[in-house]
């Protein structure tokens, strides 16, 4: 579960994510090396390091980081791709995991590797790419560990190019740098042999070289260069080592639980249930799992299922969940937002319907998709409070309203808000047309008049509310407007068929 670090002390004192913005202090041959390199042309960035670790804070869930990495190979389906490998292999230098992507996508050119790994570049502005600042990799990569090596191969007008970048942390703050330092290798392939291809002077090839091999997890050129022996004709890897660690020291990412899944260690596997029946399907949920599966997460990451794709997760092909097919007494809503006076009139699908555990389950939220990726998954509209709007499940694609950097959140714009107004109607007007299917069922006006008075003096709910049954009004022969003495979603859990007992009511 931890990771090592090797005799030359290649990594950094602090591994723990949230804590290694801090100053680190290299030893005195480090220095020396550091003055040393001073020299040398590498691309620059022109910013300091610890900006490297700064703009990666904003991904506060390391699977957002993951995702933004799978947006990239999505992204390259355009180009071709038809997966995205996500795995773990080991750093032979210290024996410690690293986290490894590859895609089959069209692979980048020298020029293209450069605008990568520099900062604020981005080429993907369009309607339809997920990808847009152009900070993605650096802030997630950054994110999941202090270290990444990118292999890429790419062909250019017959020409076939193979680049590696390195992108290092540990390097930067170790030689104490004072600006971002990318070193970079480029190969050409002719006649079946690969030659250096030199942009500047032999002598800054051959310091990036030492550089690279001093500070990623291969130790000879043959070595970095036999990593490009399982891509096809085009495609990139992306390594990632060093990875961060909790306070615990025991890697933020699980890869021994499961083999066929990467899981996040710290997530805590709370599912607030109150029975072990209840807690044994929720933790079956999707929208419980998909906070610590990387497997679950990536299922419903997607809206719309890949014809030709794949995510194949430590060997074993991703199942793509569309969570609007999981509805039952599903019903299609049509909103049409305001979004400015000259545009073309945008008309939004909400699928609304219960979970097909309902009512033993009480999951309830939105899932909101941006250009087809998923943003806000199971967003909570209304509040847990309320018995009104519980099991009820929605899905829509809000292509109208931009997200936040880190695709996790939207802006919280008067487009947002009035989606969220909106949003809450449907709900309500959904769960009164249709929670009687559920066994729920409205209380009579009278009654919540009294619950909201008695709970409005007792200042919480849980308040009984005495009446008789004799006053209560009767169905087929049933007493089914009985209000229960204690109010709560509990009673959700007690739902039974026997026409005798009373249903479940809501306020």
């Amino acid at each position: 579960g931890t990771a090592g670090v090797d005799g030359g002390g290649r990594s950094l004192d602090c591994r723990s994510f949230w804590k290694a913005g801090a100053s680190e202090t290299p030893s005195a041959p480090i220095r020396e090396f550091h003055d040393a390199l001073e020299t040398g042309d590498f691309d620059r960035a022109r910013v300091h390091p610890k900006f490297l670790h700064t703009n990666a804070t904003s991904h506060k869930w390391a699977f957002g980081a993951i995702s933004e990495l799978l947006d990239n190979a999505v992204d390259e389906i355009c180009n071709g791709a038809t997966f995205i490998k996500v795995d773990k292999s080991t750093n032979t230098k210290d024996n410690s995991p690293m986290l490894v992507f590859q895609d089959d996508g069209g692979g980048m050119d020298p020029e293209g590797v450069r605008q990568c790994m520099s900062l604020g570049f981005s080429t993907k502005k369009s309607k339809t790419t997920i990808g847009q600042y152009g900070n993605g990799f650096k802030t997630s990569t950054m994110r999941l560990g202090a270290d990444a090596i990118v292999f890429t191969r790419a062909i250019r007008e017959n020409n076939v190019t193979l680049s590696i970048g390195l992108l290092s942390y540990t390097f930067l703050r170790r030689t104490m740098k004072d600006d971002i330092v990318v070193p970079m290798l480029d190969f050409v392939v002719q006649d079946g042999q690969i030659a250096p291809l030199v942009y500047g002077s032999q002598g800054d090839w051959d310091s990036s070289l030492k550089i690279i091999l001093d500070w990623s997890p291969f130790s000879s050129k043959e070595e970095l260069l036999q990593q490009f022996e399982d891509m096809d004709s085009h495609g990139t890897k992306v390594l990632i080592y060093n990875l961060w660690m909790n306070d615990d020291g025991l890697l933020e990412l699980d890869f021994d639980d499961d083999d066929e899944d990467i899981l996040l260690r710290d997530q805590g596997q709370n599912s607030g249930a109150s029975t072990k029946v209840q807690k044994e399907i929720i933790q079956q949920h999707i929208s419980h799992r998909l906070r610590f599966s990387l497997r679950a997460y990536s299922s419903i990451l997607y809206l719309k299922k890949f014809e030709n794709f794949q995510i194949i997760l430590r060997g074993k092909p991703v199942e793509q969940i569309n969570i609007a097919n999981e509805l039952k007494f599903k019903k299609v809503v049509t909103y049409k937002p305001q979004v400015a006076y000259d545009s073309q009139v945008v008309s939004v699908r909400v699928d609304i319907g219960f979970a097909k555990e309902a009512p033993v389950l009480g999951i309830f939220g939105i899932n909101v998709y941006h250009k087809n990726r998923l943003i806000m998954p199971f967003w909570k509209v209304l509040q847990e409070a309320s018995s009104r709007g519980r099991s009820v499940i929605g899905v829509l694609e809000a292509n109208f309203i931009e997200p936040a950097h880190d695709k996790q959140d939207f802006e919280r714009t008067p487009l947002f808000i009035r989606l969220e107004t909106k949003l809450k109607q449907i709900i309500v007007d959904y769960w009164k047309e249709k929670c009687h299917l559920i066994g729920y069922q409205p209380i009579d006006p009278k009654l919540r008049s009294q619950y909201k008075a008695a709970l409005k003096d007792s200042g919480g709910p849980g308040v009984k509310i005495r009446h008789e049954a004799s006053t209560a009004q009767k169905t087929g022969g049933h007493l089914s407007n009985l209000l229960p003495q204690t109010y709560d979603d509990e009673a959700a859990f007690r739902l039974t068929a026997n026409r005798g007992r009373p249903q479940h009511y809501y306020i």
